[in-house]
């Protein structure tokens, strides 16, 4: 047997040399099993699995792995691993010798040896082995490894490309599913468990624990048998890869898609991670309130770039911050945007927040305040700043529901994708269903004075951003959301919503306390946060200063713990004026206007002393046949003030007397519809049009 071994010999050394990998090539072409998510600064802030074959981590250098293990697998697979040039000449004779003569036969690769064959699968034994070709290329192909890499480098990939345990590939993934450590922290005893699995990786605990206490002895070390069978058992029941809560989950399934990728996102990790910290501890904090569940979303002002993106707290797969939600009275700014915009109200206009019943097709609407009370007579600033319902349903009256639900959709909210008339009046209040991340892109468009652009999670160029909103109605709409004693009405002077800097903010609740909202920005972040129960649970007792108001301050105050922020200037086109209130509903102050509509007195006028207007439908207003209702229960309701004495008229017809409002079947159609006085004159007039066909 050694004059065949000495044979082989002699045949390699004069053997055409075949060109082996070069270990830069082999490092370059290794692949994690999983894909890393980077924030903004490049920083590893998430991990997630793509191959499921297989479970590796990053490479490890093998100065960065516990000199313990390269010690503890020589002594098991290759004790002259430095003196040989690839193939160990005496042990494979041995091996021979035993093969022929043992009843229990041993091998001979060594490390080199085995290495050429995690690198060539040509090479690696199948079921029945190896036959005589594959050993003799393996032993050309070790040889070549060793003629062309260092010692160092054959251990260092050896060690980062052998199977362990299972599907642990790797000495970076069998240390951290094991032992719960980096590779450069394992101990003498945890790498002995690691050498002893490298001949059999599916052996059970018995085998290797023999194994490992041969291996011990051999290495002198001072553990007992006993303390390694322990360590076994304690690392053959840990979870596989378990590790910390992952903070980006919800970005990552987003953005990562092949193994073994690096992807850089928008991400702020510090950011990110004190976002999530937050939200958990108020969830924590309102679990007796019957509240699970919540999401962040933070972003740049100026470039659309996201932040932060906590989709959940960690409670399962569903994504907070893309799921569909009740927007509640988050909705509010950008329908006072649009009257403020078409000159309808200014922020000094007084608004009537008295009981009001509105008829629709489906029955009464009857809006009602959060506290179910009144207030009178209020201006518009203060009816947007303390969220009053009715002056807000009154207003969408002015507006038209048609013009609304255009401009929702203006500023990214893509989920309403019903006709306006679905939503009805209580659109005013929020019944659509929005995602929190859309939402908080429209309230960054009002942070922009009016322009919009596409939030995004991955670096790219900026979008270009295109005007969605008056810049002047923007701006005084910004300056109504920060200002804490128009909002005192509702939510006092003291609350989480007045920050030490310059910021605007907005709640929100939905119908039956099921979502509740956060919304607002600073001059460079703007700042979504949503608390609720994904599975709908109402919540008890909790509002949106109680609710998310604490997440979204905790996170504004991050942002700004060394920068402050400023009131954004005013555009060109508003005017500031002092002005006062007959009777004094409110107190004298100075007022934004959009120039042309400002005015030094506010004097309360009664229905009967206003001017003849026909408030609804509005000039140029699209009404809409809703299918799903009856025809003969199908009605349009026109609204009128300064009415006494007058009658309606519709396309020449006179109707009835001009009471506050009015009941018309409507039919399709272009309409014009008038007051007219007792001599027949026409006193107010609007044109507006009916899509969609009744049923006959």
């Amino acid at each position: 047997m050694k004059l065949v071994i000495s044979a082989m010999v002699l045949a390699l050394a004069g053997s055409a040399a075949h060109a082996a990998p070069t270990f830069d090539e082999v490092r370059a072409a290794y692949r994690s099993s999983d894909a890393q998510l980077l924030d903004r600064h490049g920083e590893a802030i998430q991990s997630l699995r793509i191959d499921m074959a297989v479970r590796r981590l990053p490479w490890v250098a093998l100065n960065d792995i516990s000199p313990a293990l390269p010690a503890a697998v020589l002594q098991a697979e290759d004790q002259r691993f430095y003196e040989h040039n690839g193939v160990d000449w005496s042990a494979a004779a041995k091996a021979a010798w035993d093969n022929l003569f043992r009843t229990r036969p041993r091998g001979a690769s060594t490390i080199t040896m085995q290495l050429a064959a995690l690198l060539d699968p040509a090479l690696q034994s199948s079921a029945k082995g190896r036959n005589w070709g594959q050993k003799w290329d393996q032993v050309k192909a070790a040889r070549e490894l060793d003629a062309e890499w260092t010692k160092q480098q054959i251990m260092e990939a050896y060690l980062n490309m052998v199977s362990y345990r299972g599907e642990l590939q790797g000495v970076a993934a069998a240390a951290r599913s094991m032992f719960g450590k980096s590779a450069s922290g394992l101990d003498l005893s945890e790498s002995v468990i690691l050498a002893s699995l490298l001949r059999g990786p599916a052996a059970g605990q018995k085998v290797v624990s023999q194994r490992a206490c041969a291996l011990a002895h051999e290495l002198r070390l001072p553990s007992t048998c006993s303390e390694i069978q322990l360590r076994i058992i304690v690392a053959w029941s840990r979870p596989q890869l378990a590790g910390t809560l992952a903070p980006a989950p919800q970005v990552a399934q987003r953005l990562l898609t092949r193994s073994g990728q690096a992807v850089r996102s928008t991400l702020d990790a510090g950011l990110q991670r004190h976002a999530q910290t937050v939200l958990r501890q108020q969830l924590a904090a309102l679990s007796g309130r019957n509240v699970s569940d919540g999401a962040v979303v933070v972003l740049d002002n100026a470039s659309g770039e996201i932040l932060a993106y906590v989709g959940n707290a960690g409670n399962g797969e569903v994504d907070g911050a893309a799921a569909l939600r009740q927007a509640g009275s988050t909705l509010k700014p950008f329908l006072y945007e649009l009257a403020l915009e078409r000159k309808q109200i200014t922020a000094a206009s007084l608004m009537d927040d008295t009981a009001i019943d509105i008829s629709t097709g489906s029955g009464m609407y009857a809006p009602q305040n959060y506290d179910k009370g009144y207030k009178g007579y209020v201006s518009a600033r203060t009816s947007l700043a303390s969220s009053l319902n009715v002056p807000a349903v009154r207003t969408l009256m002015m507006t038209g529901m048609e013009r609304f639900h255009e401009r929702l959709r203006d500023v990214g909210l893509s989920s309403l994708t019903q006709p306006a008339e679905y939503y009805g009046y209580s659109l005013a209040l929020g019944s659509a269903e929005v995602s929190l991340l859309e939402l908080t892109n429209a309230y960054r468009a009002l942070a922009n004075g009016g322009m919009y652009s596409a939030a995004s999670m991955a670096p790219k160029a900026a979008a270009t951003p295109r005007r969605v909103l008056d810049a002047r109605a923007s701006f005084i709409v910004s300056d109504i959301l920060a200002d804490r004693a128009a909002r005192s009405l509702t939510f006092g002077l003291k609350n989480e919503l007045a920050t030490t800097f310059w910021a605007a903010v907005k709640t929100g609740t939905s119908k039956d306390m099921r979502d509740n909202w956060c919304v607002g920005y600073s001059d460079k972040y703007t700042v979504g946060v949503w608390v609720g129960n994904f599975d709908g649970q109402p919540m008890w007792d909790v509002s949106g200063v109680s609710g998310a108001a604490p997440v979204w301050r905790d996170v504004m105050d991050y942002l700004h713990r060394s920068t402050g922020s400023r009131a954004p200037k005013p555009p060109k086109g508003v005017v500031r004026q002092q002005v006062s209130y007959q009777p004094e509903l409110e107190s004298t102050r100075s007022e934004w206007f959009i120039a042309g509509t400002e005015s030094p007195l506010i004097t309360l006028v009664r229905d009967e002393h206003r001017a003849p207007k026909i408030l609804y439908p509005g000039d140029a207003s699209i009404l809409a046949i809703d299918p799903d209702i009856p025809e003969a229960t199908q009605r349009v309701f026109f609204l009128a003030q300064g009415s006494q004495g007058l009658r309606w008229q519709l396309d020449g017809e006179p109707l009835a007397q001009a009471t506050a409002d009015y009941a018309w079947r409507p039919t399709p159609g272009p309409h014009q519809l008038a007051l007219i006085d007792a001599s027949a004159n026409i006193v107010a007039t609007t044109r507006f049009q009916v899509r969609g066909a009744t049923a006959h």
